[in-house]
């Protein structure tokens, strides 16, 4: 591989969960792979501080955070607890270096059916979080998943819903974060990147493929690049298109994967992701 084609890359740090943290930035380094996207749980686990230093001893750049959000709850107690915990995630965000905290809103409160009133309990949450981020150069990154996901994880399931979400905020507070997996089949996506594009509102640009049949349970169906249905080359077109020119962050939630030895995935994805994407 030439190195500058993976200059935009970025391996978010579930691809290769089986690596531990100074396992992930050894491979990073040997591989010249200068971006990473961490996850809360294995960070919190090593030490925010120790994970900090370790990222930046390494040359390595944190292009997002995952996760924070989870705002959908009716109950008062519940509900401050989702604040609390999206403020230790903002904070976290700032700690390590990122200016990116991803998002993802939660799905409906048990025995509740409304959708619409369960995203604007998010908004109501946005309104409490997003000036504190911008005050640690923190950014929100509103997810939107598919919708299978819709009634346990995430009520805001296109661009459009995230984007009128975020559009209630300054740019530089809220944003959208467009990953492939998850927005590969709205037709009504390539005008809502253009819109995001237009605002300054794309965050961050996340990569996985789609693949049948997908997985009991259906979390772990991420499929590695090129393996699925999703023209890689043509999204990245668009989000260029539309302003975006920062990292690329390739996420796979694959137990086949997981079960491989780190170092060799990290590398199949890197060379996936010139052959699928760059070239």
């Amino acid at each position: 591989m030439n190195p500058a084609e993976l200059a935009r890359f970025s391996v978010n740090q579930m691809t290769v969960r089986q690596l531990s943290l100074p396992e992930l930035a050894d491979a990073c380094a040997a591989l010249g792979v200068a971006g990473v996207g961490l996850w809360r749980e294995p960070v919190r686990r090593y030490g925010v501080r120790a994970a900090a230093k370790l990222v930046r001893d390494a040359g390595l750049t944190v292009t997002t955070l995952c996760r924070g959000g989870f705002l959908t709850a009716t109950d008062p107690v519940e509900r401050a607890e989702a604040l609390g915990d999206n403020h230790a995630a903002i904070d976290e965000a700032a700690a390590l270096g990122t200016d990116t905290l991803v998002l993802v809103s939660g799905g409906l409160p048990a025995g509740s059916k409304d959708l619409r009133g369960a995203r604007e309990r998010v908004a109501d949450a946005l309104a409490v979080l997003a000036p504190y981020a911008a005050e640690r150069g923190v950014r929100l990154a509103i997810e939107p998943l598919h919708p299978m996901y819709a009634s346990d994880r995430c009520v805001v399931s296109t661009l459009a819903q995230a984007l009128d979400l975020a559009e209630r905020f300054p740019a530089h507070q809220v944003g959208v974060t467009v990953d492939t997996y998850h927005v590969w089949w709205d037709d009504q996506a390539p005008a809502q990147i253009a819109r995001a594009g237009a605002a300054g509102r794309i965050h961050t640009f996340q990569l996985a493929d789609w693949t049948t049949p997908l997985p009991e349970g259906v979390l772990n169906g991420r499929g590695q690049l090129g393996d699925g249905a999703i023209d890689m080359r043509q999204w990245r077109r668009r989000v260029e298109a539309a302003g975006y020119s920062g990292p690329i962050e390739v996420e796979l939630f694959n137990e086949r994967l997981w079960a491989r030895d780190g170092r060799e995935v990290l590398a199949e994805t890197a060379q996936r992701f010139v052959d699928h994407v760059i070239r």
